[in-house]
């Protein structure tokens, strides 16, 4: 077969065409790759995180029952016992994701094994688990920030995946999720009130109570909830305190007054504030020793 020698600039066309070919494509599957601890759900495959960030049980100051219940079903998944998926919900900050991911740093020596997913990828929880049947590892399925808005459809799909089907043929695989809402979906205050139907249009629901039932039933699937609530002043400055001394430091009266502000700038008293200021503080002091 002759060999076309083609001109320089279309070759270099050609690759130019390939590559965008190459990054318009779907990346190709690869086998799940089960030495990490820590997982990414991500174009339909399992991503390792080989160096998650290490958060400890300790740390995490003024949630002490949150932490005993979610430790208790953690443990009973560990070992092999019958357990709850669980929602997580309440003010920002306030150590919902922290206290999940902490729980990996506490159990990956028992097997414990984390995987997170994003809402919009809930519909292939039947796919992971097909990736991770008769694995040996125990593994929570984690999604943060999880809320859908009025229009949005996809919360149908984690009703059907929390309805009971999924996990009782599954006994490595637990679902703990995040939320600021109580009931993941957004509720009116029109929906609260009674509904004569001379006041309902003709184009609305003829029966608005049952599809307010629907959006309530989401978070009924879940049988663990446990909320987390803003903190008063003293434990923020506790919590900020103790971050500082992990630095050698001490919590000064210059410190205690640029903590104070710091939140009042934030517009919120929170764990994630106190370490973000702990963090601010710590640099400034050294960088200042320099």
């Amino acid at each position: 077969m002759a060999i076309i020698d083609l001109p320089q600039n279309i070759l270099n066309s050609l690759s130019n065409v390939l590559q965008q070919l190459q990054q318009a494509l779907p990346e190709l599957k690869q086998a799940p790759d089960f030495s990490s601890a820590a997982y990414k759900w991500q174009d339909k495959q399992l991503k390792p995180i080989h160096q998650p960030k290490k958060i400890y049980l300790a740390d995490l100051k003024g949630i002490e029952r949150q932490k005993e219940k979610v430790i208790q079903n953690t443990l009973q998944f560990l070992k092999g016992l019958p357990a709850n998926d669980v929602l997580l919900t309440g003010s920002r900050g306030t150590g919902k994701s922290s206290i999940v991911r902490a729980l990996l740093t506490e159990y990956e020596n028992q097997g414990l094994r984390l995987i997170e997913i994003e809402r919009d990828d809930l519909s292939d929880l039947p796919e992971i688990q097909q990736l991770i049947d008769g694995r040996p590892e125990k593994f929570i399925v984690y999604c943060d920030d999880l809320a859908f808005n009025a229009e949005d459809e996809n919360y149908r799909s984690l009703k059907s995946v929390l309805d009971g089907s999924l996990q009782s043929g599954s006994s490595n695989f637990i679902i703990y999720a995040t939320s600021n809402r109580r009931h993941l979906l957004p509720e009116f205050m029109h929906e609260n009130t009674p509904v004569l139907k001379a006041d309902v249009p003709q184009h609305h629901e003829l029966h608005p109570q049952e599809a307010i039932e629907e959006k309530i039933s989401l978070s009924d699937r879940f049988g663990l909830w446990l909320s987390f609530y803003p903190m008063d002043q003293n434990l923020y400055l506790e919590i900020a305190e103790h971050y500082i001394a992990q630095a050698h430091m001490e919590l000064t009266a210059d410190a205690r007054a640029e903590a104070l502000r710091w939140c009042q700038a934030r517009g919120q008293r929170s764990g994630r504030a106190a370490y973000q200021f702990s963090k601010h503080w710590i640099g400034s002091q050294k960088l200042n020793s320099l």
